[in-house]
């Protein structure tokens, strides 16, 4: 199976992103075609490779490095060629306070959709106009484009397509929100940056570390405004345990923890199944993208919420790709951003981890990734984070940040309780808040649009937390795929085995 084989540890993942190739040497002898969206593995305690072993695996569909198999990039299929290289240079045009911004929408399926009705629903007071929608599925795309005319968000000349090149090329649109499966963000943000596009991601911001720095690397390149849709990092209580913290008032910080858990009786990420789905109304093989090959079989039946659970294929994996490690790492990477990207504000002072440890557990049965997780993370600062995520239990951790003085507790409002030696030192209260609480994902996106007009210095969800969450995700995927904790550098961006 392609998930016991798909190891992800890579011991150097520096990118260039000025070039469309990096050289083995630039990338810790890791060719570049290994580090791409595949994130090939280094193995701990590397063996020896014999030309007749990297053969046989050649002609199975995977590449060997450093002793473990793992599923190569089909840069063929990849609708640009090995990115970043990008279909457009521009610099994309200066958008003052009071301009209206032009906006396109990569992937509009479930949370896609949502933000398509969100700027429809709010079109005049945002100032922002519908100019192309993108979907691989035809009902989709028609159905959104139909949604932001009857609003008054877009007309007629709404692009519509199933190539996101095609909105990229349009000098007309100003920014990209993309809302498509994790193993596709990477590529299309790149791309949509180099061509002068502002861009919104739906968490998590990567599939693989390694599209995290080269996204990262871009965006400061390219001047360009980027959130992660981790809406959390909109609610106020998070930025002001940040500047309690950065005042002293919890002493030195010990740790954060919060937690993600669920439970349903139809099983996590089993939505129903179109059965309509065909080659007239679909492209399959543009969805797969770079991940692993697997064919489509039009004849396949539909299957309600939480039916047929075990199925594996095409339609079945594109309703439930969540739950298939080609496309996804599971909790770690749908439901943990949400809880990652508020702590780090609430830190006070966002950092990259020194080690991240995880286990993942699993009682389900019809799917690859873990349904209980655990994860670890230490900073620099000697504080860590503990996240306990899970989809098969409901019970989750109080939300909270320890200090050596005092402890923020997260509840309707942020609350400072001190220590009992320090209670004469430190006053327990509540902590004022300068602005409202709550994760809608409206008021997250009016603040990039605020952003990209200048009005706030940056995002809440910037690229640079969003690289340190992703870093702290994907050494946490590494970690349960290896058994090993994970030591990262943020000098050299150098992960080793611990």
């Amino acid at each position: 199976m392609a998930q016991e084989k798909d190891g992800m540890l890579n011991t150097t993942v520096k990118t260039n992103v000025e070039a469309t190739e990096t050289t083995a040497q630039e990338n810790g002898g890791v060719s570049r075609r290994d580090l791409f969206k595949a994130a090939a593995t280094v193995a701990v305690g590397a063996a020896v490779i014999t030309a007749a072993t990297e053969q046989k695996a050649e002609a199975a569909g995977y590449k060997t490095v450093s002793g473990i198999e793992v599923p190569v990039a089909d840069v063929k299929k990849m609708a640009m060629g090995p990115y970043p290289k990008p279909p457009v240079i521009a610099t994309g045009r200066a958008i003052g306070a009071n301009d209206r911004i032009n906006i396109a929408f990569v992937g509009v399926g479930g949370m896609g959709g949502a933000h398509v009705h969100h700027f429809a629903d709010d079109a005049a007071n945002r100032n922002t106009r519908i100019v192309g929608i993108c979907d691989v599925n035809q009902k989709r795309r028609e159905a959104n484009k139909a949604y932001a005319i009857s609003k008054g968000a877009a007309d007629a000349t709404c692009k519509v397509t199933k190539d996101y090149r095609e909105l990229l090329a349009d000098k007309s649109v100003d920014c990209i929100l993309i809302a498509t499966p994790e193993h596709w963000h990477g590529q299309i943000a790149a791309h949509a940056m180099e061509a002068g596009k502002h861009v919104y991601i739906q968490k998590p911001m990567t599939r693989y570390l390694d599209e995290a720095f080269q996204v990262h690397d871009i965006a400061v390149r390219t001047k360009r405004v980027v959130q992660i849709g981790s809406q959390g990092c909109s609610d106020y209580r998070f930025h002001a345990a940040g500047k309690a913290i950065r005042e002293g008032r919890i002493g030195s910080r010990v740790m954060g923890q919060g937690s993600y858990t669920r439970n349903s009786a139809n099983g996590e990420w089993n939505y129903g199944i179109d059965g309509g789905l065909s080659p007239e109304n679909f492209d399959w093989d543009l969805w797969l993208g770079s991940s692993p090959y697997r064919p489509f079989d039009p004849k396949t039946p539909a299957a309600g919420d939480g039916e047929q659970r075990k199925r594996d294929d095409a339609k079945a994996r594109y309703a439930r790709y969540r739950k298939y490690t080609d496309y996804s790492a599971g909790i770690l990477s749908d439901l943990m951003p949400h809880k990652l990207h508020p702590f780090l504000l609430a830190s006070g002072n966002p950092e990259y981890p020194t080690r991240v440890s995880a286990i993942g557990t699993q009682l389900s049965d019809d799917r690859e990734v873990p349904d209980t997780v655990q994860v670890i993370a230490e900073f620099p600062s000697k504080w860590s984070m503990l996240f306990v995520g899970s989809t098969v239990n409901e019970q989750g951790l109080q939300d909270m940040f320890r200090g050596y003085k005092a402890s923020i507790y997260f509840g309707n409002t942020v609350e400072l309780r001190p220590e009992r030696w320090a209670s004469e030192e430190v006053e327990g209260a509540d902590i004022p808040l300068d602005g409202p609480t709550g994760e809608p994902h409206e008021r997250h996106e009016i603040n990039w649009l605020d952003a990209i007009r200048g009005k706030v210095a940056q995002p809440n969800a910037n690229i640079d937390l969003a690289t340190k969450v992703q870093t702290i995700i994907s050494l946490a995927e590494m970690s349960i795929r290896t058994n090993r904790a994970m030591l990262f550098d943020e000098k050299t961006r150098k992960v080793t085995a611990g």
